[in-house]
């Protein structure tokens, strides 16, 4: 046994992985670690440090991203169509807006472009019809000129509550006139003009009794109010058919509830 220990040292001592030199590649030195080690908790502390150092605004700002500024790398084929839709509409709106101001190309046919959209206005439309319930004798007249006011109420507050839901802006910056703030009728979607002017059409062809080419004139009267929306650059294209969409339907609901002559003398007795 007490010579074996010699021979082992001595071998030990001839062993070329045993020196210093080479002690690297076999295990790392302790001091390697030790400095590593404290890079990293100096390295942990000061990215600590920062982070609190940092506004929390500023960390919310990193960690939560708006909507817009993600990417979608996968966008459906409903959204693809929709967004070419609507672009396809806001450049066709644009471009059909030759009176939007008196430097476009038909700048001077605005106060006629204008005029003709007043014929499709509320206003007048109400008070024309008091008029002439003040003036009417007979109770088929009275009847339908009673029907005829609900409608035109029923039509400026249920345009008026869908604009107020989309709030949709027209396609160029025009502020609305005084009869528009009278009827609430200040944003794009869906185009009162168009609305009421499908209601009426509609409306006297069903309860009329017109020549054709009355009819003809009236039907013609309609487009062309909702044409000159889309010229004064007050709305979309896609405002005004939705206009005449709902104007249809407001016809089949007065049609629904109308109201037959009895009521009709009743409410002008108390009136």
């Amino acid at each position: 046994m007490p010579a074996s220990q010699p021979r082992s040292r001595a071998r030990d001592r001839n062993n070329v992985l045993n020196r210093a030199e080479f002690l690297s590649l076999n295990q790392p030195l302790k001091g390697n670690q030790e400095s590593r080690s404290s890079g990293r908790k100096q390295s942990g502390q000061a990215g600590a440090a920062g982070a609190q150092n940092t506004n929390p605004k500023e960390r919310r700002q990193s960690q939560q991203l708006p909507e817009e500024d993600c990417m979608q790398l996968n966008p459906s084929f409903k959204g693809i169509a929709f967004n070419s839709l609507l672009a396809i509409d806001i450049c066709m709106s644009k471009r059909l807006g030759v009176c939007a101001n008196r430097a476009s190309s038909w700048g001077g046919a605005r106060s006629m472009i204008n005029l003709l959209g007043i014929t499709g206005h509320g206003i007048p439309w109400i008070a024309g019809t008091l008029i002439c319930l003040v003036k009417s004798s007979t109770l088929a007249g009275q009847e339908v000129l009673m029907n005829l006011l609900l409608a035109l109420l029923l039509d400026i507050m249920i345009v008026a509550g869908l604009q107020k839901l989309a709030k949709r802006k027209g396609p160029y910056d025009i502020t609305p006139g005084l009869l528009d703030y009278l009827t609430m009728d200040t944003y794009a979607f869906p185009a009162g003009h168009a609305s009421r002017v499908a209601m009426l059409s509609k409306f006297f062809l069903n309860h009329l009794v017109l020549a054709i080419p009355l009819r003809i004139l009236l039907v013609l009267w309609a487009v062309c109010v909702g044409l000159s929306r889309v010229m004064i650059g007050r709305h979309h294209i896609t405002d005004v058919l939705s206009g005449f969409v709902f104007g249809y339907l407001q016809f089949r609901l007065v049609e629904l509830i109308w109201m037959s002559s009895n009521t009709c003398q009743m409410l002008i007795s108390i009136w």
